[in-house]
Parts: structure tokens; sequence; C-alpha cells
């Protein structure tokens, strides 16, 4: 791989940085972006730093989810493939070169896909600039050898012809941070034997999460006596579950053989998990485009090499259903039976953090860090700062978690970069009404928020949810925190003051107050499903809007196409002993089975052409992430209400939209 930098007489230590090549700087006018990619930029790359940044790209934006079929260097010809405005076509950014680019606030957002950031490397980026990076997307690049800079007065510097070390731009890492980018990524880090002491605090009252961090800390940090974690200290952690699905273990099953040898073997291999879920139902969308039977070809390549690692290693690999679809989606999967309170649980999907509902501290990782933990069970761990969200009061009827976690995205305390890498621990009395797999619904969008992860800590709820597996577990000596822990931010949220909310196209971050939306919203599509809109009470918050429909003989208008997808075998098996699925199909409905479908781009709901519109349960709108269309995003009852209704709508309207009144 090239180096990220010149080098004197190979001393990491020496190391420096000059310009040498392309910069492209990626602003909101997308036309700007096309002149510098063909040489017909007006405006040098000083001038163009100071227009408005593009912010929030995505790695959907970067890398789209097909061209995760691939996982060589044919990804730089796909890099920023899916950027807003589609400006660039394949191989464009690989043939202009950039040595650095340059974009906004958080960079990397969404998908935890290493994808993106190999795409970026195989098409010749080594430094990349912005105002703030989200975490998965910033490990990702330390750990393959990108360096990583919000400071733009160093940017300022390499054009005007400085060369300057590599310590400028990693003097706001830790020293083991600063070690992995010396190194050029976690595997050269891993080969040099370095041993490097982190700081620890002194002992003091800890939070949950400090807690759970300190009770798993490997054994090349012992914590001293009398001390405490610190946070932005980098530790190496003991994981108890780790996972990945059929996009990454392919990848990561290659870096683990090339790294470790062809005779290395999984560490506990009863603690991983291999899920074959995410492109369970792609064949059909598949076959529909130009280059269809190429990538259906490589979907299958893709699972079939899973399976073989799998069955090779030992892992628990929980693939295909005999009737279709998978078993579950994985963040279902391990909610239902996997996490523990305590835990701590890595996987390939930025989603991950689902399992905090569960009180386990879970949060998404690339390829390269699981391909390491395979081996060690360890994971790279930046103690992170909390954010306490007390949650006060009840919901009212028709409003759920979806909808307090659209409202916390565009809360004063929440919004913009706020809680980059940061945790929301969920606490209050507001928390005993929330159910198991509501407060999953909270979790799992807390990467929506910037966070890295969230969780609630054990109580009753907790309990009762691991007593009904089979066989029933017990929550053991479940931690929580100190009365007197610390928090970044204390956030009081009145839950009987949320209302019905949505998400506008492009960005979770696009949420309002469905009231607000005053124009008149045709949908094409409706799409209740995903691990976030898929588990056994969203069926019960779709079902109690259908029912409504079928009382006044009513079912989704002809024009429109409505699907619900289950996130698992047990949710399926709830659905049908309700008569749900019934119902589903008496109203109009498709009753999907499960797998991430149409939220990656790659199931049943998937838009066609820019002009359709989907509402969807999902977690995320990024362009270009469920297909070319427009996406909403909404609560299950207000997708089942917009599905009679033809139109995006609330419960109490949806009736009244149907007949013009």
């Amino acid at each position: 791989m090239r180096p990220p930098s010149d080098t004197t007489d190979g001393a990491a230590e020496r190391r420096t940085i000059r310009l040498r090549g392309n910069v492209l700087v990626v602003t909101e006018d997308t036309d700007a972006l096309a002149a510098q990619l063909d040489g017909r930029g007006a405006l040098t790359t000083a001038q163009l730093l100071r227009t408005p940044l593009m912010n929030n790209i995505s790695t959907d934006e970067m890398i789209p989810g097909w061209c995760c079929y691939w996982y060589d260097e044919k990804l730089g010809d796909y890099a920023y493939l899916g950027l807003r405005g589609k400006q660039l076509g394949e191989g464009a950014l690989r043939a202009f070169g950039p040595q650095i680019i340059v974009s906004g606030e958080a960079k990397g957002c969404g998908s935890s896909r290493e994808h993106a950031v190999y795409a970026e490397k195989y098409a010749g980026v080594e430094l990349v600039f912005a105002r703030s990076f989200e975490r998965i997307y910033e490990q990702n690049c330390r750990n393959v050898g990108i360096i990583t800079c919000d400071d733009f007065e160093l940017l300022d510097a390499l054009l005007a012809g400085e060369e300057l070390p590599l310590e400028a731009f990693t003097r706001r890492a830790n020293e083991i941070e600063r070690a992995i980018v010396d190194l050029g990524g976690l595997f050269g880090f891993n080969r040099a034997g370095s041993r490097i002491e982190p700081a620890f605090a002194p002992g003091r009252p800890l939070n949950v999460v400090e807690k759970i961090i300190q009770s798993r800390l490997s054994s090349r940090n012992p914590l001293p006596a009398d001390a405490s974690v610190r946070i932005g200290q980098s530790y190496f952690v003991r994981t108890d579950v780790r996972f990945s699905h059929e996009y990454v273990t392919p990848m990561a099953a290659g870096m683990f053989t090339q790294q470790f040898g062809p005779g290395a073997v999984l560490a506990d291999p009863q603690s991983v998990y291999f899920f074959q879920d995410h492109l369970s139902l792609a064949g059909p969308v598949l076959a529909r485009r130009a280059n269809g039977a190429e990538l259906i070809e490589r979907v299958e390549n893709l699972g079939s090499r899973q399976q073989k690692f799998a069955a090779l290693s030992g892992g628990n690999f929980i693939g295909p259903a005999p009737d279709g679809g998978s078993r579950a989606i994985c963040h279902n999967h391990i909610v239902e039976h996997v996490a523990r309170p305590g835990d701590v649980i890595i996987g390939t999907d930025s989603h991950t953090c689902t399992a905090g509902a569960v009180g386990a501290f879970a949060f998404g990782v690339g390829a390269t860090d699981i391909a390491n933990s395979w081996y060690n069970r360890e994971i790279l761990l930046k103690v992170p700062a909390v954010i306490r969200i007390n949650l006060l009061g009840d919901l009212r009827p028709g409003v759920c978690a979806k909808d307090v976690m659209l409202g916390l995205l565009r809360h004063p305390a929440i919004e913009g970069s706020q809680t980059l890498g940061k945790v929301l621990l969920f606490t209050g009395p507001g928390c005993a009404g929330l159910n198991m797999d509501e407060r999953a619904t909270l979790c799992n969008m807390a990467v929506e928020a910037g966070g890295m992860t969230a969780l609630f800590e054990p109580d009753a709820i907790t309990h009762a949810h691991l007593a009904q597996r089979d066989p029933a577990q017990s929550p053991g000596s479940a931690l929580t925190s100190d009365e007197n822990a610390a928090y970044t931010a204390v956030v009081d949220i009145e839950l009987a003051g949320i209302e019905p909310m949505v998400a506008l196209p492009g960005d979770p971050r696009n949420s309002v107050p469905l009231a607000t939306v005053h124009e008149q919203v045709k949908v094409d599509k409706i799409y209740g499903g995903s691990c976030t809109g898929g588990k056994a009470h969203d069926m019960d918050m779709y079902a109690s809007v259908f029912e409504q429909a079928r009382a006044r003989g009513a079912r989704v208008p002809a024009g429109v196409q409505a699907f619900i997808q289950v996130g698992s075998e047990a949710v399926m098996r709830y659905a049908a002993e309700r008569g749900y699925i019934e119902l589903f199909s008496d109203v109009g409905v498709t009753v999907l089975p499960p797998s991430c479908g149409a939220c990656i781009n790659a199931g049943p709901g998937v838009s066609e052409n820019p002009a359709e519109v989907t509402v969807s349960a999902q977690n995320r709108n990024f362009p270009g992430r469920s297909g070319p269309g427009q996406v909403y995003l909404a609560s299950p009852y207000v997708v089942a209400a917009s599905a009679i209704a033809g139109r995006l709508s609330s419960v109490e309207d949806m009736f009244l939209m149907r007949t013009g009144s």
C-alpha cells in the first residue's frame, strides 16, 4: 500500500508531509466540485476553502452499498460514486488522484463500512481534512494509514508549500492513536510490538459506561491501584461478543489470514457470530439493473465466502431461512438472544449500538478492527464522554420511541456535532414506560445523532427480557452508575411533549414535527422494516393502525406499494400468532421475511427513480441509500397511516386525506 506521507530514513518519528499532488475541496456547490475534477475550475483551492463546504458526507455517498460487493482495489473506481449531485462518475476520483480531500462537518457519517476508506485510499487519498469526523470513519482511516485532521491552519501551511512533521497532524490524538498513525495503521502497530502504557486518572465515581470499560481492560493495559480510566484515553479492551455480516466478513477474513497466517484460529469462536442478513433478498432488485448478473454473482460470492470462513473458524453462523430471507437481522438477533448487561459488543455495522437496550456497551467497527479482534478478542477503545438523557413522564398515545429520537436529533444539546464520539445514556423515570423494543429503537439511532452508542442501565424491564430467553438468563452483577458520576451534559426530555415527527429526505437530522409539513406529499412506496422498524412492538403499532383501516373498509390505494418486513423469525412468529400477517394482507400490505432489504437498497421497497417518494420506518435516508428516490423517515404509526392515506399522514388525518376532506 502507498505510504501516507514522505519519509526520511524510514524513521516514523521523522516523517514529514508536504503537498505533492492534487487537493479536492468538496463544496456544497457540486458544479464547483465537478469543475475541479475536469480542470475547468476558475477558483483556486484557497478560494474554494472560503465557500461553504459539504457537511455530513455519509459513507453511503462515499461508496454506495452495491460497490461493497468488491473488496479489492476496484473500490478506488467507485469512490464518491454516490455523492449528492452525482457529479462523480466511475473512476472520476481515481483519475483526479487527490492527495488531500477536504469537506465540512461530520465527515463519514452513517455506515461503518471500511470500504469507504479503502475507496479513498485506492483513489490516491493520503490526508483528509474536515471540520469534524464521525468516530467509526476516523478510526477506520487511522487503522489503514490515512491521516485525518480538523486543523485547517495546517492545510493552509501545506498550500503555502511548507513541509510539516507528522506529529503536527496528530497532536490532538492520544499516545496510542499517534503510534498507530506513525506505524501506518493498526496492523503495523501490532507488527511493531508496540507497548504503550496509557495514562489513567485518579480513582473517582464512574458512570456505567466507564465502569464497563474498566471491567474489561486488557492485560496489555492493567488498571493501577486506586486509578480509573480517563476520558479521551485509548485502552485495549476485551470484547464479549463480536459479529460481522456478509458485506464485511470476506474482506476481514482476507485480512485475518494475511496478517496472522493461514493457520490462525479465532479466539473463543463461540462468542463470534456471522450473519447473512444484508443481501438475502437482493436478487430480484439487482436483476433489474444493467449489470445485474455480475452483481448477483458478487453477492453469491460474498455469501459463500462468509459461510466457508464461518465453518472453518467455528463461529456461529446465522444464515438464510428455509423460506427465503434470513433467520434474523443481526441487531435483532443480538438483542433477542445474545446481549447481556455489561457486555462489550462489537459488530461490523454502525447500528451495533442497538444492543445498548439490554445494557450492553455495543458499537460498530470496521473490517480491520473485527479481523484483529477475531485473533485476540480485543478492541482499541477511546473512553467516550457521556451525555445523560433523563426521560420524564410518559408518551402520548400514537407517539413512540422513533418520534423521541427524531425529536432528539433537533434538540439544542444534541444537534450538529455536539454528540460526535459520545455516548447517550438514557435514564430517568420515563424509561419505565419503554419496553425493550422501544429502547432498542432509541439505541439503534444513536449513530444518527452522531453518537458512538447509547444504552439503558439494567432494570426490571431488562431482567424480564432476559428471563424470557430460552434458556432464561440472569443479569448477574449488572453495573450501574455511581451516584456522583460525571457527565459531559445532562438533558431532560419531557416525553409528554413529544409529538409525531418526520425526517425530510436527505438526512435523519432533517427532522421536523409532522404537523409542520403542510404540503401534500404523495407516496409511491411504504416500507415498515429494517432493524429499527421490524421488531415485535413495531408490528403492534402497524397493526393498531391497520385494524382501524380494515374496520372502515380502507386499504392501501392503487398505485402505492406497501411492505412490512419483520426483523427475525421470532418476530414473524409473533406477528402470525396475533393475526397480523392476515391483517396486513387484508389491507394490501406485502409481508416480507427478515432481511436488511430496502434499507440498504437490496430488497423489495427500494425506489426505482428519483421521482419516487417512500415513507419508511428505517433509520437513515442519506442520498441513494435506498435507491434514487426521496425517503421520509417516520414512526410505525405514521408509516402505516401513510400507507392507507396514500400520502404522508398522521393517524388522525389518514381517513380525511383518503376522502379529500
